[in-house]
């Protein structure tokens, strides 16, 4: 198996270099052998998992989820029961963001139809910014 310098690693995969370096110092990416003149070469196992990796960050898990599921997968017989765990527990937190983001949305969406377009002493998203209470939602 031909082993892959840290470059062609991060071109293989599309993770940035300094990114690498820090998934291998925190663990998430064991630590690489080096050459007698210590540069790090990697195999086709760490480019999976890399990939692996970049993918969940992709899909928003955080890094301690990410390590969670890199156990995991490192343990195929074990049962998939923690990992659909932690995905509808992040499911669960993009829908809350969604649903945040769709509130923000509508508040902005409010606050410039509302808005006369004259002078700053009458414009309805100085007065929205000034006083929540001129807003649509208690909370956002």
């Amino acid at each position: 198996m031909a082993m892959l310098s840290i470059g062609a690693l991060a071109a293989q995969t599309g993770v940035k270099i300094p990114t690498i370096r820090y998934y291998e110092s925190i663990g998430l990416l064991p630590e690489a052998p080096r050459t007698e003149s210590n540069r790090r070469l990697y195999d086709g196992a760490v480019a999976k998992r890399l990939r692996f990796i970049r993918h969940a960050r992709d899909l928003g898990f955080e890094v301690e989820a990410i390590r969670q599921l890199l156990a995991m997968a490192d343990d195929p017989a074990r049962s998939c029961h923690e990992a659909d765990a932690l995905a509808q527990a992040h499911l669960a937190d993009i829908e809350s963001k969604i649903s945040r983001l769709e509130a923000l949305r509508d508040e902005v969406r409010h606050m410039v139809a509302c808005c006369g377009q004259g002078q700053v002493r009458t414009c309805h998203v100085i007065e929205v910014l000034a006083d929540h209470a001129h807003c649509l939602h208690e909370t956002h």
